[in-house]
């Protein structure tokens, strides 16, 4: 992945994850790789990983399991509606 150079390494990761939740890459309620496989993948510290997966838990795209990982969250269209 080439990094924009206005852009900070943390918020390309962050976008670069919604990208493949946008695509069907990552499925929601699927986890997605946790910070060492994406610091190893983006060649980055995991600490920088760390701070791309909290932007992305504040902004409710991903919710996490304690023991579990991190997973997408469900989307709001693809909720069953009560009858």
């Amino acid at each position: 992945m080439d990094f924009e150079p206005d852009q900070l390494r943390w918020e390309a990761v962050r976008d670069e994850v919604r990208r493949r939740i946008a695509a069907g890459i990552y499925k929601p309620r699927h986890p997605i790789p946790g910070e060492p496989r994406l610091a190893e993948e983006f060649g980055m510290a995991k600490g920088t990983a760390r701070k791309a997966i909290n932007a992305l838990l504040e902004a409710g795209d991903v919710y996490t399991v304690l023991g579990k990982g991190t997973f997408v969250s469900p989307r709001p269209d693809l909720v069953d509606e009560p009858e």
